[in-house]
Protein backbone atom coordinates (compact mmCIF):
# COMPACT_ATOMS: atom_id res chain seq x y z
CA UNK A 1 0.00 0.00 0.00
CA UNK A 2 1.08 3.58 -0.60
CA UNK A 3 2.38 5.60 2.31
CA UNK A 4 0.28 7.98 4.31
CA UNK A 5 0.93 11.70 4.51
CA UNK A 6 1.70 13.60 7.68
CA UNK A 7 1.68 16.84 5.68
CA UNK A 8 -1.90 16.19 4.53
CA UNK A 9 -2.96 15.69 8.13
CA UNK A 10 -1.42 19.04 9.08
CA UNK A 11 -2.63 20.87 5.99
CA UNK A 12 -6.31 20.07 6.36
CA UNK A 13 -6.21 21.45 9.90
CA UNK A 14 -5.00 24.83 8.65
CA UNK A 15 -7.64 25.19 5.92
CA UNK A 16 -10.01 27.25 8.05
CA UNK A 17 -7.29 29.74 8.99
CA UNK A 18 -6.25 30.09 5.34
CA UNK A 19 -9.87 30.66 4.34
CA UNK A 20 -10.13 33.53 6.81
CA UNK A 21 -7.14 35.14 5.15
CA UNK A 22 -8.77 34.76 1.74
CA UNK A 23 -5.65 33.16 0.28
CA UNK A 24 -7.25 29.78 -0.22
CA UNK A 25 -10.20 31.38 -2.03
CA UNK A 26 -7.96 32.80 -4.74
CA UNK A 27 -6.15 29.49 -5.14
CA UNK A 28 -9.39 27.52 -5.46
CA UNK A 29 -10.74 30.11 -7.91
CA UNK A 30 -7.74 29.48 -10.14
CA UNK A 31 -8.31 25.73 -9.81
CA UNK A 32 -11.95 26.16 -10.85
CA UNK A 33 -11.03 28.36 -13.82
CA UNK A 34 -8.43 25.93 -15.14
CA UNK A 35 -10.76 22.94 -14.68
CA UNK A 36 -13.52 24.80 -16.56
CA UNK A 37 -11.25 25.68 -19.46
CA UNK A 38 -10.20 22.06 -19.78
CA UNK A 39 -13.54 20.31 -19.34
CA UNK A 40 -16.39 22.81 -19.53
CA UNK A 41 -18.49 24.62 -16.93
CA UNK A 42 -20.85 21.79 -15.91
CA UNK A 43 -19.55 20.03 -12.77
CA UNK A 44 -21.69 16.96 -13.53
CA UNK A 45 -19.81 16.51 -16.81
CA UNK A 46 -16.40 17.64 -15.56
CA UNK A 47 -14.98 15.57 -12.66
CA UNK A 48 -12.05 17.91 -12.10
CA UNK A 49 -14.40 20.89 -11.80
CA UNK A 50 -16.66 18.89 -9.49
CA UNK A 51 -13.74 18.27 -7.12
CA UNK A 52 -12.71 21.93 -7.22
CA UNK A 53 -16.25 23.10 -6.44
CA UNK A 54 -16.44 20.55 -3.63
CA UNK A 55 -13.21 21.96 -2.19
CA UNK A 56 -14.67 25.48 -2.42
CA UNK A 57 -17.73 24.41 -0.47
CA UNK A 58 -15.59 22.73 2.19
CA UNK A 59 -13.97 26.09 3.04
CA UNK A 60 -17.24 28.05 2.71
CA UNK A 61 -16.12 29.93 -0.38
CA UNK A 62 -18.95 32.29 -1.44
CA UNK A 63 -21.11 30.99 -4.29
CA UNK A 64 -20.57 34.15 -6.32
CA UNK A 65 -16.80 33.55 -6.20
CA UNK A 66 -17.32 30.06 -7.60
CA UNK A 67 -19.61 31.31 -10.36
CA UNK A 68 -17.19 34.09 -11.29
CA UNK A 69 -14.31 31.60 -11.57
CA UNK A 70 -16.42 29.32 -13.79
CA UNK A 71 -17.40 32.23 -16.02
CA UNK A 72 -13.77 33.21 -16.33
CA UNK A 73 -12.98 29.67 -17.38
CA UNK A 74 -15.57 29.64 -20.16
CA UNK A 75 -14.40 33.00 -21.47
CA UNK A 76 -16.72 35.43 -19.76
CA UNK A 77 -14.39 36.86 -17.14
CA UNK A 78 -11.33 38.09 -19.01
CA UNK A 79 -7.94 37.96 -17.34
CA UNK A 80 -4.58 36.44 -18.24
CA UNK A 81 -4.18 32.88 -19.47
CA UNK A 82 -3.43 30.39 -16.69
CA UNK A 83 -0.98 27.52 -16.98
CA UNK A 84 -0.73 24.33 -14.91
CA UNK A 85 2.72 22.94 -14.23
CA UNK A 86 4.50 20.66 -11.79
CA UNK A 87 7.86 21.29 -10.15
CA UNK A 88 9.81 18.52 -8.45
CA UNK A 89 12.67 18.64 -6.03
CA UNK A 90 14.38 17.52 -2.86
CA UNK A 91 13.89 18.87 0.63
CA UNK A 92 16.21 18.55 3.62
CA UNK A 93 17.20 15.08 4.82
CA UNK A 94 16.31 13.13 1.69
CA UNK A 95 12.67 14.15 1.39
CA UNK A 96 11.05 14.35 -2.03
CA UNK A 97 8.61 17.11 -3.01
CA UNK A 98 6.08 17.62 -5.80
CA UNK A 99 4.67 21.15 -6.20
CA UNK A 100 1.54 21.75 -8.29
CA UNK A 101 1.36 25.25 -9.76
CA UNK A 102 -1.23 27.39 -11.51
CA UNK A 103 0.36 30.57 -12.85
CA UNK A 104 -0.08 33.30 -15.44
CA UNK A 105 3.70 33.63 -15.82
CA UNK A 106 5.91 30.54 -15.67
CA UNK A 107 9.04 32.63 -16.23
CA UNK A 108 8.32 34.44 -12.96
CA UNK A 109 7.11 31.51 -10.89
CA UNK A 110 9.90 28.99 -11.56
CA UNK A 111 12.76 31.09 -10.14
CA UNK A 112 10.60 32.11 -7.17
CA UNK A 113 9.92 28.46 -6.31
CA UNK A 114 13.60 27.61 -6.81
CA UNK A 115 14.53 30.35 -4.32
CA UNK A 116 12.19 28.87 -1.71
CA UNK A 117 13.81 25.45 -2.13
CA UNK A 118 17.26 27.00 -1.79
CA UNK A 119 16.33 29.07 1.27
CA UNK A 120 15.33 25.96 3.24
CA UNK A 121 18.23 23.75 2.20
CA UNK A 122 16.38 22.01 -0.62
CA UNK A 123 17.01 21.68 -4.33
CA UNK A 124 14.56 22.03 -7.21
CA UNK A 125 15.27 19.30 -9.73
CA UNK A 126 14.37 18.27 -13.25
CA UNK A 127 10.97 16.95 -14.32
CA UNK A 128 10.62 13.32 -13.25
CA UNK A 129 13.37 13.40 -10.64
CA UNK A 130 11.06 12.42 -7.74
CA UNK A 131 7.61 11.71 -9.24
CA UNK A 132 8.54 8.03 -9.59
CA UNK A 133 8.47 7.86 -5.78
CA UNK A 134 4.73 8.68 -5.79
CA UNK A 135 1.48 7.30 -7.16
CA UNK A 136 -1.45 9.40 -8.45
CA UNK A 137 -4.44 8.33 -6.37
CA UNK A 138 -7.82 9.46 -5.15
CA UNK A 139 -7.37 10.79 -1.64
CA UNK A 140 -9.97 11.57 1.03
CA UNK A 141 -9.57 12.97 4.55
CA UNK A 142 -12.24 12.62 7.24
CA UNK A 143 -11.92 13.72 10.87
CA UNK A 144 -11.88 10.59 13.02
CA UNK A 145 -13.81 12.16 15.91
CA UNK A 146 -16.78 10.05 17.02
CA UNK A 147 -16.23 7.49 14.27
CA UNK A 148 -15.58 3.80 14.79
CA UNK A 149 -12.39 3.00 12.91
CA UNK A 150 -13.30 -0.58 11.99
CA UNK A 151 -16.77 0.40 10.79
CA UNK A 152 -15.42 3.30 8.75
CA UNK A 153 -12.77 1.09 7.19
CA UNK A 154 -15.40 -1.44 6.12
CA UNK A 155 -17.52 1.36 4.65
CA UNK A 156 -14.76 2.74 2.44
CA UNK A 157 -13.34 -0.64 1.42
CA UNK A 158 -16.80 -1.82 0.37
CA UNK A 159 -17.13 1.36 -1.70
CA UNK A 160 -13.91 0.63 -3.58
CA UNK A 161 -11.14 2.19 -1.47
CA UNK A 162 -7.72 0.55 -1.47
CA UNK A 163 -6.54 1.56 2.00
CA UNK A 164 -7.43 3.61 5.08
CA UNK A 165 -5.05 4.85 7.77
CA UNK A 166 -5.51 6.89 10.93
CA UNK A 167 -2.96 9.72 10.95
CA UNK A 168 -2.97 12.47 13.55
CA UNK A 169 -6.68 12.24 14.34
CA UNK A 170 -7.79 11.97 10.72
CA UNK A 171 -8.73 9.03 8.53
CA UNK A 172 -6.81 9.10 5.24
CA UNK A 173 -8.48 7.06 2.52
CA UNK A 174 -6.72 6.17 -0.74
CA UNK A 175 -8.41 4.77 -3.83
CA UNK A 176 -8.01 4.74 -7.58
CA UNK A 177 -8.79 7.96 -9.39
CA UNK A 178 -11.80 6.32 -11.02
CA UNK A 179 -13.42 5.26 -7.73
CA UNK A 180 -12.86 8.58 -5.90
CA UNK A 181 -16.38 9.87 -6.51
CA UNK A 182 -18.02 6.57 -5.46
CA UNK A 183 -16.04 6.39 -2.21
CA UNK A 184 -16.78 10.04 -1.42
CA UNK A 185 -20.51 9.54 -2.00
CA UNK A 186 -20.53 6.41 0.19
CA UNK A 187 -18.99 8.38 3.06
CA UNK A 188 -21.35 11.32 2.64
CA UNK A 189 -24.26 8.89 2.38
CA UNK A 190 -23.65 8.06 6.05
CA UNK A 191 -23.79 11.79 6.95
CA UNK A 192 -20.04 11.88 7.52
CA UNK A 193 -18.34 15.13 6.50
CA UNK A 194 -15.53 14.83 3.98
CA UNK A 195 -12.78 17.34 4.76
CA UNK A 196 -10.76 16.76 1.58
CA UNK A 197 -11.45 14.82 -1.61
CA UNK A 198 -8.95 15.17 -4.44
CA UNK A 199 -6.58 13.44 -6.81
CA UNK A 200 -3.27 13.46 -4.97
CA UNK A 201 0.34 12.34 -5.23
CA UNK A 202 0.67 9.61 -2.59
CA UNK A 203 4.20 8.56 -1.57
CA UNK A 204 5.10 4.91 -2.09
CA UNK A 205 7.37 5.03 0.96
CA UNK A 206 8.07 7.62 3.65
CA UNK A 207 11.24 9.04 5.20
CA UNK A 208 11.25 9.04 9.02
CA UNK A 209 12.37 12.41 10.40
CA UNK A 210 13.53 13.41 13.85
CA UNK A 211 12.25 16.64 15.41
CA UNK A 212 15.00 18.92 14.10
CA UNK A 213 14.74 17.55 10.56
CA UNK A 214 10.95 17.69 10.71
CA UNK A 215 10.95 21.37 11.59
CA UNK A 216 13.17 22.18 8.60
CA UNK A 217 10.98 20.24 6.18
CA UNK A 218 7.78 21.76 7.59
CA UNK A 219 9.30 25.22 7.13
CA UNK A 220 9.92 24.47 3.45
CA UNK A 221 6.46 23.00 2.93
CA UNK A 222 4.72 25.97 4.56
CA UNK A 223 6.78 28.50 2.57
CA UNK A 224 5.85 26.74 -0.67
CA UNK A 225 2.18 26.56 0.31
CA UNK A 226 2.21 30.28 1.05
CA UNK A 227 3.23 31.16 -2.51
CA UNK A 228 0.25 32.53 -4.43
CA UNK A 229 0.81 30.27 -7.45
CA UNK A 230 1.14 27.02 -5.49
CA UNK A 231 -1.96 24.83 -5.45
CA UNK A 232 -0.65 21.78 -3.61
CA UNK A 233 2.59 20.44 -2.17
CA UNK A 234 3.22 16.74 -1.62
CA UNK A 235 6.07 15.04 0.22
CA UNK A 236 7.07 11.70 1.70
CA UNK A 237 7.94 12.14 5.37
CA UNK A 238 6.86 10.85 8.77
CA UNK A 239 7.14 13.19 11.74
CA UNK A 240 7.66 12.11 15.34
CA UNK A 241 4.29 12.09 17.10
CA UNK A 242 5.26 14.98 19.38
CA UNK A 243 6.01 17.26 16.42
CA UNK A 244 2.96 16.09 14.47
CA UNK A 245 0.70 16.96 17.41
CA UNK A 246 2.44 20.32 17.86
CA UNK A 247 2.14 21.22 14.17
CA UNK A 248 -1.57 20.39 14.11
CA UNK A 249 -2.27 22.32 17.31
CA UNK A 250 -0.78 25.49 15.81
CA UNK A 251 -3.25 25.54 12.92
Amino acid sequence: MAGHSHWASIKHKKGAADAKKGKIFSKIARMITVATRRGGGDPDMNPKLQLAVSKARAVNMPKENVERAIQKGIGGGGGAELFECIYEGYGPHGTALIVEIVTDNKNRTAPEIRKIFDRFGGNMGESGCVSWMFEKKGFIIVNSNNLNEDEFMMLVLDAGAEDMQNVGGAFQVTCSQTTLDAVKKAIEGKNIKVETAEVSWIPKNNVDLDEASGRKVLGLMEALEDHDDVQNVYSNFNLPQTLLAEAQAEK
